[in-house]
């Protein structure tokens, strides 16, 4: 694992780092914030899963996450949201191949070879972070906007007991029965239909639901509504009952402005399940 950089940040150290990545066959990057309590001991870790065309950079610079996580005494993680690199496929359109992992393990050709991103933040990231930073792994909790949203929730619903609670800015909540999801399950998934239940929130949430509390914000103004298709997540989530809140924002869009007004409403709700491990 190499250092790009390293900066401090609320009292803390906000580092951005590349490692050759065998999940995806190619260098990864990755932020991380450590709060001033990572220089005592473990603390507890939160994931910021980021949306269609972000890098690791965006969130990291314009969420304002640092502020409210070292108030908390909470690690933040920023991974990037697909592989990187000239023989990693790609696609015109910026709704697939590099910036739009989606956060599966591709089996079609030619995204196969690469884009295993479920792989990579549930399996083979947390253990890098794991072994190298002082991180308390039993305690984390996730996050995300719009496709991280998504990620966040279908990794919180499909890998029971890892993360104490998870919230989501605008997800794309239900994908099985969108545009912003249709058309990359299967390019990445294939036509079986039955393999791209496990990577809807919604199909989730009917199915299983999540044992922990969950927050979702969602704008009134957003452009993308149609594509998101909240009403059904919120549906979901109703008839299950399950432990959460569904907030409707009056007058918010899709933006960074959005996600930056409720950021610290989202990192108190994680503190509050993570201290309560």
């Amino acid at each position: 694992m190499d250092t790009a950089s390293e900066n401090k940040c609320f009292g803390g150290t906000q580092g951005v780092y590349t490692h050759a990545s065998s999940a995806c066959g190619c260098e990864m990057t990755f932020g991380l914030f450590l709060p001033a309590e990572a220089q005592d001991g473990p603390v507890p870790l939160l994931w910021y899963l980021s949306g269609l065309t972000c890098t690791h950079e965006n969130a990291m610079t314009k969420a304002g996450a640092q502020a409210w996580a070292a108030e908390h005494g909470i690690a933040l993680v920023f991974p990037d949201t697909s592989p990187r690199g000239e023989d990693v496929a790609d696609d015109e359109a910026y709704d697939l191949g590099k910036g739009a992992g989606f956060y599966v393990n591709a089996t079609q050709a030619p995204w196969a070879p690469h884009f295993r991103m479920w792989d990579y933040v549930a399996e083979e990231l947390p253990a890098l972070l794991g072994e190298r930073f002082a991180l308390d792994m039993e305690r984390q909790a996730i996050t995300g906007h719009s496709m991280g949203g998504h990620g966040a929730l279908t990794l919180a619903m499909g890998l029971p007991g890892r993360f104490c609670s998870v919230s989501a800015f605008s997800p794309i909540a239900h994908p099985t029965q969108s545009d912003w999801g249709r058309k990359q399950l299967g390019a990445y998934l294939g036509e079986d239909h039955a393999t791209w239940a496990t990577h809807d929130a919604t199909l989730l949430m009917r199915e299983t639901g999540f044992d922990g509390p969950i927050l979702i914000d969602q704008g009134s103004d957003d452009q993308f509504l149609e594509l998101l298709k909240p009403e059904a997540l919120a549906e979901a989530m109703a008839a299950r009952r399950q432990e959460g809140s569904f907030r409707m924002q009056r007058g918010y869009d899709h933006s960074y402005f959005f996600v930056s007004s409720f950021m610290e409403d989202h990192v108190a709700f994680h503190a509050d399940a993570l201290y309560a491990k």
